[in-house]
C-alpha cells in the first residue's frame, strides 16, 4: 500500500510539473513527495496512538523540506505538492487524489475551535502559491484557488476564486454561470464610492459657504 501511494505521488509530479524530466530523479529530489511520504508514515503511527512519535517525524519533515503537515491530516495518494515551502495543512484537514498545491499554501483554521476546523479539498483542485484557505469549508472538485487568495467559505466544484476574501470569478471556466449565492460586491469598492460621494456632498457645502460669506462681506 506505501508504495502504491508513493507510485500515484510520483506519478502526478510527472503529470503536473513540466520540468519533471524522470521518475526516479522525482523520487530523489522533489520534497513534496518526500513530505508526503514521510507524512503517511507519521500518519500511520498516529492512528496506532504513537502521537508523540508521529508529531516527531512530522516536525523532522519540517525541517528538512519546509512543509508542516499535521500527522491526523488525510492524504489521498496523487496529491502533488510543487515545490512545497511554507506549505502548512492541519489537523483535520482533508486532501482528494489529483489535487496541486503550490509554495506558501495553508490549509489551516481559524481559531480554537474543536472538531472538524480544517478545509476539506476534493479531487483535482488547485490551491494556488499564497493561497490560504480556512475553516471548516469545503473546496468542490477540480476548483482553482488564485494566488494569495484568502478563502473563508465553501467554494463550488469546477469554479475558479480569487481575491480577499475570495469570491467566484467563473465555473466551468464561464462568468455566466457564477452562483448567484456567492457575495459578488466588494465591500471596500462600495465604501470607498460612499466615502467619495460624501467627499462630493462637503466639497458643495464648503463651496455654498464661500458664496454666502462673499456676498455678505460685498454687502
Amino acid at each position: 500500500m506505501f508504495f502504491k501511494r508513493l507510485r500515484m505521488d510520483i506519478a502526478a509530479a510527472k503529470n503536473n510539473d513540466p520540468a519533471a524530466r524522470n521518475k526516479f530523479e522525482i523520487f530523489l529530489t522533489y520534497s513534496g513527495v518526500r513530505a508526503l511520504s514521510m507524512h503517511r508514515f507519521a500518519n500511520r503511527l498516529y492512528r496506532m496512538h504513537l502521537k508523540l512519535l508521529a508529531r516527531m517525524v512530522s516536525q523532522y519533515c519540517k525541517r528538512r523540506t519546509g512543509i508542516e503537515i499535521h500527522p491526523a491530516a488525510k492524504i489521498a495518494a496523487g496529491v502533488f505538492i510543487d515545490h512545497g515551502e511554507g506549505v502548512v495543512i492541519g489537523e483535520t484537514a482533508e486532501v482528494g487524489t489529483g489535487t496541486v498545491i503550490y509554495q506558501g499554501c495553508t490549509l489551516g483554521g481559524t481559531g480554537k475551535e474543536t472538531g472538524k476546523r480544517h478545509p476539506t479539498v476534493g479531487e483535482n483542485c488547485v490551491i494556488s502559491a499564497g493561497a490560504k484557505v480556512l475553516g471548516n469549508i469545503t473546496v468542490g472538485d477540480y476548483a482553482k484557488v488564485g494566488a494569495g487568495a484568502v478563502v473563508l467559505k465553501d467554494v463550488p466544484p469546477h469554479a475558479t476564486v480569487v481575491g480577499v476574501p475570495a469570491r467566484v470569478v467563473r465555473i466551468n471556466g464561464s462568468k455566466d454561470s457564477i452562483d448567484l449565492v456567492q457575495e459578488k460586491q466588494d465591500p471596500y469598492l462600495i465604501e470607498i464610492c460612499r466615502l467619495r460621494e460624501r467627499s462630493f456632498e462637503l466639497e458643495e457645502r464648503i463651496k455654498r459657504l464661500e458664496e454666502e460669506k462673499n456676498e455678505n462681506e460685498n454687502l
